[in-house]
């Protein structure tokens, strides 16, 4: 073994070069600030397919991005290989700022919130009229889901050859939102995805609702060059239908602007993370009212004031009802 003397300034000492650079490393990592921006059209595994331009990309998350994970919807800043070959990935480096996000947790105990979609203006609850029957408590919780976020409700009623729209109509008409009404037979022969695409133009909707209700037959109508498998089976016993659709995916419409993100069938909506204070933004003719509630009202007690508001020829009774029975979703469960 060779030896070296007391001077370690010497110059024969030989210095092993390092394999990956002679960069010292740095916590400070690049902004990117050419990267392009894409769109994340839907999640599987940790790949994530995004649009970017007129090219569908896959791509990673970038370690820089921590423990962010970015979800359909997302308007998020790509490098790398962009231009969409086979084997080809891409890396996400920023998630920009949304405009609304909407979440859900397992039921109302769990704190854990999910993301369901990022950037949607409006919430499509797609629910069938019969086979399976309809659940007005998920709609109450998909309702407040959508005040929650700022999206812009829209009841999509499936299956009317089966039962009459009547009385689901009545329990929300108060609410006073859009609704669309669809047979088997008009989804069959292309009428009821035109009218439905009528009020999807210019939104970007996200579809939600239980399974087996035609949700996903009815995005398929609407975007029929991308089709997804869909379900016809819905358990004799159960009233419930299986799922088919295993991951969110956003499409651009066909023949009109704008975009649809069908989402997995849901057996609950829990509403963990829903302030309840912030649902009345929803009724601004009963907003004004609250303004002589005591402190912390929950507007359903004895002394909130909006019984009088009402009283006084404000607003109409049936509206405040509505307030109540959505306020009150988050002490019931889905099948009560």
């Amino acid at each position: 073994m060779r030896r070296y003397g007391k001077n370690p300034d010497e110059d024969d000492i030989r210095v092993r070069p390092n394999r990956k650079g002679n960069r010292p490393r740095t916590h400070i990592r690049p902004k990117h600030e050419d990267a392009a921006e894409g769109m994340v059209l839907t999640v599987d595994r940790g790949r994530l397919t995004c649009l970017v331009e007129d090219r569908v990309v896959m791509a990673m998350k970038a370690r820089e991005l921590g423990r962010k994970a970015a979800v359909v919807g997302d308007r998020v800043a790509v490098v790398g290989d962009l231009s969409g070959k086979k084997d080809t990935l891409a890396r996400i480096v920023r998630i920009e700022e949304r405009s609304s996000v909407l979440r859900r947790t397992a039921d109302d105990d769990d704190p854990y919130e999910r993301v369901v979609v990022a950037n949607a203006d409006q919430l499509a609850i797609v629910t069938a009229l019969a086979d399976p029957e309809p659940r007005p408590r998920l709609i109450d919780r998909c309702l407040v889901a959508a005040y929650d976020a700022g999206l812009e409700p829209l009841l999509v009623l499936t299956k009317s050859d089966l039962a009459p729209a009547d009385k689901l109509l009545e329990a929300y008409g108060a609410l006073d939102f859009p609704y669309v009404v669809t047979s088997r037979e008009e989804l069959a022969h292309g009428e009821a995805a035109d009218r439905v695409r009528e009020l999807l133009d210019g939104h970007v909707t996200a579809f939600v609702g239980h399974s087996g209700v035609g949700k996903t037959t009815l995005v398929n109508a609407l975007v029929p060059e991308d089709r997804r498998r869909t379900t016809g089976h819905v358990n004799a016993v159960t009233g419930r239908g299986r799922h088919t659709t295993t991951s969110a995916l956003a499409l651009p419409l066909t023949d009109a602007e704008g975009w649809v993100i069908d989402t997995p069938g849901v057996r609950s909506f829990g509403l963990h993370h829903v302030d309840p204070s912030r649902v009345i933004h929803a009724f601004p003719d009963l907003e004004p009212g609250t303004a002589e509630c005591p402190r912390a009202c929950s507007h359903d007690e004895q002394d909130c004031a909006l019984d009088a508001w009402v009283e006084e020829g404000h607003a109409d009774p049936a509206r405040l009802y509505s307030l109540r029975r959505l306020l009150a979703t988050r002490e019931r469960r889905e099948g009560d």
